[in-house]
């Protein structure tokens, strides 16, 4: 009676404590960075205070205030949806996060989706192709990707692209097509090793058990690879894909600054820039949030991927 309430509380208890540990790395990275958060705030360098006015503004701010007391306000007014204010603009936080937040999921969206499709598609070639010059091509490939950083390989993508052969643009969405350069580089950059794995995965697939006995029953070699060994192999991928998610946003963050695009990305990189703290922490807490949001999707795939779990879980 009590084991399906404990297989539910016990996650959603996991994620919140997740939450409210990144509530406290995202005060702290900003409370215990160097600099006077006051100054970033007032932009002295255009402006002449004396010091007597900058100690105003810190007592109005409650940067003297000690830290548990800080954090408790700053909690406080997350619980209440208050992410601050924004030192670079003067909207709020949120706003701010809420007009960037859409590009960044487009992106992100569209280079898994095309991720995924090249490493189905390639990782399946070579396992299928083993020791051939399919298998060959495939891992020289893998191995070229792996080598290119992913700002350089923007910077090559938009002078062949965009400035020599002026089929794509540099810069921005230009209704879509300027999608298309940012995904490229971020799939280059993130499929290589998933290739490979999925390519060992695949063949370890091919000689389990049930795949042995689905054979001897005589289902069709395409059905089997499909419904079978292709379900299995995307397991450890999967895994994988959800532990790189911050590699992956991290991409994004670069290439959003390579390209112009106006994502997270790019707003934290201008929010760093000018030491807009407010924002840093916002980006921080958002990010955090999808990691855990997503890694936690990736758990449920399982059951869906794999029958073996879902019989484990119904134990």
């Amino acid at each position: 009676m009590l084991d399906p309430l404990v297989r539910l509380v016990r996650p959603a208890g996991g994620i919140l404590f997740s939450i409210w540990f990144l509530t406290v790395v995202s005060f702290l990275v900003v409370a215990l960075a160097p600099g006077d958060a006051a100054l970033s705030v007032l932009r002295v360098d255009t402006i002449a205070l004396s010091q007597d006015e900058i100690a105003a503004y810190r007592a109005q701010l409650g940067l003297d205030d000690p830290l548990a007391i800080r954090y408790w306000r700053y909690l406080s007014g997350l619980l209440r949806g208050d992410l601050g204010m924004s030192a670079m603009t003067g909207q709020t936080v949120a706003h701010e996060l809420a007009k960037a937040l859409p590009a960044t999921a487009l992106l992100a969206l569209t280079s898994i989706a095309m991720t995924l499709t090249t490493v189905l598609t390639l990782g399946t070639l070579a396992a299928t192709h083993p020791g051939t010059w399919i298998d060959r091509l495939v891992a020289a490939g893998c191995y070229l990707a792996a080598s290119m950083p992913t700002f350089w390989l923007g910077l090559l993508l938009i002078q062949w692209f965009a400035v020599d052969l002026r089929l794509l643009p540099a810069s921005g969405w230009r209704d879509g097509a300027g999608l298309i350069l940012p995904c490229v580089a971020l799939t280059v950059a993130m499929a290589p090793p998933f290739i490979k794995l999925f390519r060992n995965s695949f063949q370890e697939s091919q000689h389990r058990d049930f795949v042995r006995s689905a054979r001897a029953r005589g289902v069709p070699e395409r059905a089997l690879r499909r419904q079978h060994i292709l379900r299995a192999s995307l397991i450890p991928v999967i895994t994988m894909m959800g532990v790189s998610l911050g590699s992956l946003l991290s991409g994004s963050v670069v290439v959003e600054a390579v390209f112009g695009l106006p994502g997270v990305g790019k707003l934290a990189v201008e929010a760093v820039t000018r030491r807009d703290y407010a924002v840093i922490q916002g980006f921080i807490l958002v990010l955090g949030i999808a990691i855990i949001g997503i890694n936690r999707l990736v758990d449920l795939s399982y059951r869906w991927i794999s029958p073996e779990v879902r019989l484990k879980g119904k134990r």
